[in-house]
């Protein structure tokens, strides 16, 4: 698909990005999009980085009021559902 690009179509390409963004705007873009490329690839490299830390952190990543039985907003005791007739 991009075997028949030539330098002038990058070239192009460069011009029509910098005028949709402009010049100030593209070093934070480029910025932004190494950051996230960073994030991805280690994401990639260990999808359970982040929840071997947090278990070591003593930190969970599930729901706490679930696990209390309280409402996070307001502090108040869960109602049981009475929807399911049991």
């Amino acid at each position: 698909m991009f075997a028949n690009l030539t330098g002038w179509h990058f070239l192009i390409i460069l011009v029509i990005i910098l005028l949709l963004f402009g010049a100030p705007k593209l070093p934070a873009l480029a910025r932004s999009l190494g950051q996230s490329m960073k994030i991805l690839k280690s994401e990639v490299r260990d999808p359970d980085a982040d929840v071997k830390a947090d278990a070591a952190d003593g930190t969970s990543t599930g729901n706490d009021a679930a696990s209390t039985g309280t409402n996070t907003a307001d502090g108040t005791a869960k109602k049981p559902d009475s929807s399911s007739g049991a």
